[in-house]
């Protein structure tokens, strides 16, 4: 593998394990440079906190890659996660216009919703605006709820593998050439990732944890995008990807005190291990 400079674009929650307090170290570990765009910086994240601050960065953005245009800096692959709002999406789909080679890989994980709905401060506007960003993408990462919105699909908590192909095929006609379906569960005791590829689709399953934890899409996100930029095929990735989140929040489960996040710092060693 050669030595890749990759950009990472997303919130800083100070404390919670998520976000970019994840995606950095990860992609480190991965033997990445890892170059990072905030998109706000938070005291904690928003959830099971008494409240937190705020400091919105989205009008630092365009002044940011102006400098790196001048310095001449480019990026091997650009991956977006949490972005507070249409604006800073327009900023992205600048950014990947402009700052990424020839081979640039481009990765969105949607981060807008789960269990069936937007989170906070989120509307239609919004979804649309990620629905472009992810028609410029190489790759997406949404989970069954984003799916459902992108595509104005109805969502559902109990469902089959044609409803997952139904999906994947209105995925597909937004433009993203590769499709990782997050927290697909065909049973109640497994759950999965559906893959999309080359107009084949498959899944990789794996026992359910019950104790939900927070952050788990980052880390999955970033250790997907860490193994895809290793040289890993995409199902390989995936899986890679889905074994270490399990093993980060099995570091954790027993932990009652440790509700913010996971222990994905104890498992970094496992993940460089699945990378060889």
């Amino acid at each position: 593998m050669s030595y890749k400079k990759i950009l990472t674009i997303q919130d800083i929650s100070c404390v919670g394990q998520c976000s970019l307090t994840v995606a950095l170290p990860i992609l480190s570990a991965c033997g990445l440079e890892t170059c990072i765009l905030p998109s706000a910086v938070l005291s904690n994240h928003t959830t099971g906190f008494g409240g937190y601050t705020f400091r919105d960065l989205t009008d630092d953005m365009p002044a940011i890659r102006q400098q790196w245009q001048k310095e001449g800096i480019r990026f091997e692959a650009i991956y977006t996660g949490y972005l507070g709002n249409t604006k800073q999406i327009d900023y992205v789909m600048d950014i990947f216009d402009t700052m990424g080679t020839s081979e640039c890989v481009k990765i969105v994980d949607p981060a807008m919703a789960d269990n069936g709905r937007l989170y906070p401060g989120f509307d239609g506007e919004y979804v649309a605006a990620v629905g472009r960003l992810c028609s410029c993408a190489h790759v997406i990462l949404p989970n069954i709820t984003e799916a459902c919105l992108l595509t104005d699909t109805e969502y559902r908590t109990e469902y089959d593998e044609t409803y997952i192909r139904m999906l994947m095929d209105k995925l597909v006609k937004l433009g993203a050439k590769t499709i990782i379906l997050t927290g697909v569960a065909y049973t109640s005791d497994k759950t999965g990732v559906a893959i999309f590829e080359n107009g084949k689709m498959s899944y990789y399953e794996h026992d359910r944890i019950t104790e939900g934890s927070h952050g788990t899409g980052d880390v999955f996100a970033s250790a997907f995008t860490g193994a895809l930029l290793n040289d890993k095929p995409v199902f390989e990735a995936a899986k890679i990807a889905a074994d270490y989140t399990v093993k980060c929040i099995e570091h954790t489960r027993k932990d009652a005190a440790h509700w913010y996040g996971v222990k994905f710092e104890l498992a970094l060693r496992d993940l460089m291990e699945m990378l060889k």
